[in-house]
């Protein structure tokens, strides 16, 4: 018997989505997903889904619209995401797309007690995980989200040392995952720890932050004031305009004087 989602529905705004995240209030809400160009902080693209609708969901396909509207194919240099945005696909179609991207990590906390994924070294060229005893873990299978396991020979590990700190699995067989575009995670990782990636991730603070908080703040986005999707988007479009008209007058004034 398949197992049923359930869906909690608005009775007011059913167009909303119920949105549980952690730091965030619970209930029904709208997202606004805006892009801001990091020199001006201009807001070039306002995008609003239901609220359960997960951040890195539209993203691609938002930056692809930006790209085109503002002819920004070829010219497009560099993306600053937070650690919503760290999935595989979008770190592929990044790195596909030759586009310098840093994106925010994510805290893992490994299984108390167990030792932490990091230690077990991957060699490329043999295409098997090292463990920290110098067992290797050969290729099995990949699965169908896209995940390539790498196991443990029980025989080995039934007599390691280190067996009860590696895996509590009942056949004493360690397995590891590694994603198919790991490369490309592995390539926006690198990316965060140069100099000008740190750079480029500080003004997501001073850039897109902002400008969500003046939103908020100034030009009561904080609420909605229509229901509906499409209602809602008039609004928050309404609001970077009204934002945009500030940035670019302050910009003018500036060169004027």
């Amino acid at each position: 018997m398949e197992e049923s989602k359930e869906t909690k529905i608005s009775t007011t705004d059913p167009e909303s989505g119920y949105m549980v995240r952690d730091g965030k209030p619970e209930g029904f809400f709208y997202l606004d997903h805006r892009t801001v160009d990091h020199k001006y902080n201009i807001i070039t693209d306002v995008h609003i889904t239901p609220g359960n609708v997960h951040d890195s969901v539209p993203y691609m396909d938002r930056l692809e619209y930006i790209m085109k509207k503002f002819g920004f194919e070829n010219t497009l240099e560099a993306v600053a995401l937070d650690a919503g945005y760290f999935t595989s696909y979008i770190c592929k179609k990044l790195r596909d797309k030759k586009i310098y991207a840093v994106i925010g990590g994510r805290a893992f906390t490994p299984v108390k007690g167990l030792i932490a994924k990091w230690r077990f070294k991957y060699n490329a060229e043999k295409n098997v995980y090292v463990c920290p005893q110098k067992h290797e873990l050969k290729y099995s299978t990949t699965d169908r989200e896209g995940y390539r396991q790498y196991k443990s020979d029980p025989s080995h590990c039934s007599n390691c040392p280190v067996l009860k700190e590696c895996t509590r699995s009942r056949n004493k067989q360690k397995v590891i995952t590694r994603h198919v575009w790991q490369e490309s995670k592995d390539w926006i990782k690198q990316n965060g720890r140069s100099s000008s990636g740190k750079y480029l991730y500080r003004l997501r603070y001073q850039t897109i932050e902002r400008s969500f908080a003046d939103a908020k703040e100034l030009h009561g986005l904080r609420y909605c004031r229509f229901r509906g999707k499409k209602k809602v988007q008039q609004q928050a479009l309404m609001t970077a305009i009204c934002q945009n008209v500030k940035k670019i007058a302050n910009i003018l004034g500036k060169r004027a004087g």
